[in-house]
């Protein structure tokens, strides 16, 4: 859920700053025209035009993406490991879930998932990747327990030869 909602707060806040942009370009076109001062001016138009055509396509990303915060909250939290149940539960079609569904797994929102035609299966190959080894740092001799994911000596930070 962790990298979703980062996914959906990035585009939240690029279309406020786009609509702030829209609307504060407005006044610094007047106030560059009016006092003669051509950065301002430049400024506004460059603002006024990001902002024309940035706005509707940032908030439109936007509303589009929450669906799919809401495609993983269902697999991780109520446990809805079909197309069919998840298209059930969110009042949407097949299709549209299988998209997705597919727009989820190429950012990788689900991870320790995996899927294999309708079907949602937990990756089996996860486990592997937490399990603790133990190893001997080369450089400074300290002896420790990591992981796949953590494969770094925790006291001088240097990487672990495999």
């Amino acid at each position: 859920m962790k990298a979703v909602n980062g996914y959906i707060t990035k585009l939240m806040i690029t279309a406020i700053v786009l609509s702030v942009m829209f609307v504060a370009g407005i006044p610094m076109i007047i106030v560059g025209a009016t006092k003669s001062i051509p950065a301002v001016l430049g400024i506004g138009i460059a603002f006024t035009a990001v902002g024309f055509y940035g706005t509707p396509l940032a908030w439109t990303m936007y509303g589009s993406s929450r669906v799919l915060a809401r495609i993983v909250y269902a697999v991780t939290e109520e446990h809805l490991y079909t197309v069919q149940e998840i298209a059930a539960q969110l009042s949407l079609s097949e299709k549209e879930v299988r998209a997705h569904l597919d727009k989820c797994f190429n950012k990788n929102f689900l991870p320790g998932y995996k899927r294999n035609g309708d079907t949602i299966l937990l990756n089996e190959n996860i486990a592997a990747a937490n399990k603790e080894m133990s190893a001997e740092c080369p450089y400074c001799g300290a002896k420790f327990t990591y992981t796949a994911q953590n494969a770094r000596c925790p006291y001088c930070n240097s990487p672990v030869k495999k």
